[in-house]
């Protein structure tokens, strides 16, 4: 029932700008965050924001905080990720995910607490 799509995805130069978004679907619920995690290969699925439906409060990771941006439309019940300055280093497939209640949306980023994902959209910075 409850469902993410990411999209945005692509191939961009270094310092390069993609917009991402998570369309989400099912909740019944308004306490939840919805994050936007990364797997690079050889890699383990790290944080790189969220942000707490209730009240709109945001996080980043450190490798992002000034560079990326998150965002929600909620008529939409869209998250988006604005990145800007992307380096190659950022190259990773990205994923969104939903935690339940919204304030185990932290800069901790514990990939466990989060239920559900969606299928990956492919983020590639080339040099």
């Amino acid at each position: 029932e409850m469902q993410l799509v990411e999209s945005g995805g692509g191939l961009v130069q270094a310092g390069g700008s993609l917009r991402l978004s998570c369309s989400a679907s099912g909740f019944t619920i308004d306490d939840y965050g919805i994050g936007w995690f990364r797997q690079a290969p050889g890699k383990e699925r790290e944080g790189v924001s969220c942000i707490r439906r209730i009240d709109n409060t945001t996080y980043y990771s450190e490798p992002v905080k000034g560079r990326f941006t998150i965002s929600s439309d909620n008529a939409k019940n869209t998250v988006y990720l604005q990145m800007t300055s992307l380096i190659p280093e950022d190259t990773a497939v990205y994923y969104c995910g939903t935690v339940i209640p919204s304030r185990f949306c932290s800069e901790t980023f514990y990939v466990s607490l989060y239920d559900y994902w969606g299928q990956g959209t492919q983020v590639t910075v080339s040099s």
